[in-house]
């Protein structure tokens, strides 16, 4: 959300890193551990004065009356629940009248124990828990610093989250191992964890300078294949009881909204990173000296989200869009996903095609059908369950529509679902 060219935004999200890189599990896959060579001579614990001025700038700098604190690491606990407990109370002091304060906190979940689940329900943090899936896709790639898997204290901290009604959501990582065994993972999920909020998050590692990716990296037509058959159950039994982001961030596109989240927004930039000593970077996934747009320590954190070079960094995702993602009939759901993938050639030759597209337009053109369904639901105020009964039923054009509006279905939802989108 952004207020008039040459003026601050109205809100912007910062990505808080109190212990930088620094973490106690390493992952195979972890794109940020590379980052503690930005600070080699560091603790990479943030202060309490970065923590104060941080959260001080944060709500100063926003024109909404909700604010939102991120926590992410590395791994955010490794700071100590008493650093927690100081910046709730710093939050209290800056609060404006009427604001809202929220905190968001991801975590792997290794050192989860009663006094944290309790300070998480006690000041309502949503937590977001890192797990892949059942042990023997897990511990492929989530394993600690000693190559123990960690699918036993994972699910301990799951079940601490719930015991003390913690909201919690799956942070699943999606690479070429468990993209192979979608419904597996899903009904693990559901079924066995009992955890409703879950989002899928591609795993795309490039190396050869940038030529190849790695083996652990989903390949495109798997993302999509993972996606489609998660949809497809999903679609018929879960819906308004099982969260999918993925499936949310989707279907507002189709109702003309897409941006709830940053990869599908036509633009980028209001969504930035900040590091244990006051550095704010342009992006979470693009923290290096390029990409440094000061120290909020001496500059104020909404000058810099405000900055030119910042504004210039936004709006490089639509502007560097190849003609094939222009011309696609899903650029108003996808945007071009991610400006950290889009590093592929397109048919035609021309450079900055996003990696996974190919699994993208495969799932979005296997979901079109019941997205604009569940957007015409939802535009005449309606729940999007509603599609459940609408799939499941075979009726023809003249018949009642088994949405129980009393209309035939030709008037009714059989033109949701070749209405055009948004």
């Amino acid at each position: 959300m952004s207020g008039p060219d040459g003026e601050a935004p109205l809100a912007f999200h910062v990505m808080a890193k109190p212990t930088g890189a620094r973490c106690n599990l390493d992952c195979a896959y972890c794109f940020y551990r590379e980052k503690e060579r930005l600070y080699p001579e560091s603790t990479l614990r943030m202060s309490d004065e970065v923590m104060e001025e941080f959260i001080r700038q944060t709500i100063a700098g926003h024109a909404v009356p909700e604010v939102t604190f991120a926590w992410q690491g590395g791994e955010p606990t490794l700071m100590g629940l008493p650093f927690f407990r100081r910046a709730v109370a710093v939050q209290k002091k800056y609060a404006k009248p009427r604001t809202r304060i929220e905190n968001t906190f991801q975590t792997n979940g290794i050192l989860l124990d009663d006094d944290w689940c309790r300070f998480f329900h006690d000041n309502r943090f949503l937590v977001g828990l890192s797990l892949d899936g059942p042990r023997d896709l897990h511990d492929v790639h989530r394993r600690d610093r000693q190559g123990r898997g960690t699918f036993d204290r994972v699910l301990k901290a799951a079940r601490l989250l719930r015991k003390h009604h913690v909201e919690f959501n799956i942070l699943c990582a999606v690479n070429r191992t468990n993209a192979d065994h979608p419904l597996e993972v899903y009904r693990f999920f559901r079924d066995e964890l009992g955890a409703p909020y879950i989002q899928f998050i591609p795993i795309v590692e490039q190396e050869d300078g940038g030529k190849t990716v790695t083996d652990r990296s989903v390949r495109p037509e798997q993302w999509g294949r993972f996606l489609t058959t998660i949809f497809d159950e999903w679609i018929r039994r879960d819906v308004g009881r099982m969260f999918l982001l993925n499936f949310d961030w989707a279907l507002a596109g189709w109702l003309g909204m897409a941006g709830a989240v940053c990869v599908f927004a036509p633009t980028c930039g209001l969504g930035v990173a900040l590091e244990h000593n006051g550095d704010l970077y342009s992006c979470d996934h693009f923290v290096g000296p390029d990409h440094l747009l000061g120290n909020i320590l001496t500059t104020p954190l909404a000058e810099l989200v405000a900055s030119e070079q910042q504004r210039r960094f936004g709006a490089a995702k639509r502007e560097t869009l190849p003609r094939q993602c222009r011309e696609c009939r899903f650029l108003s759901v996808c945007n071009g996903e991610c400006p950290r993938n889009r590093f592929v050639g397109a048919p035609d030759g021309e450079a900055g095609l996003n990696y996974l597209c190919e699994g993208y337009k495969a799932f979005f053109s296997h979901a079109d059908r019941p997205m604009r369904m569940m957007a015409g639901l939802l535009r005449q105020g309606r729940p999007a369950d509603g599609v459940m009964p609408m799939l499941a039923a075979k009726v023809g054009r003249n018949e009642p529509c088994p949405c129980g509006s009393g209309l035939k279905y030709k008037k009714c939802c059989g033109k949701m679902a070749v209405s055009s989108p948004a």
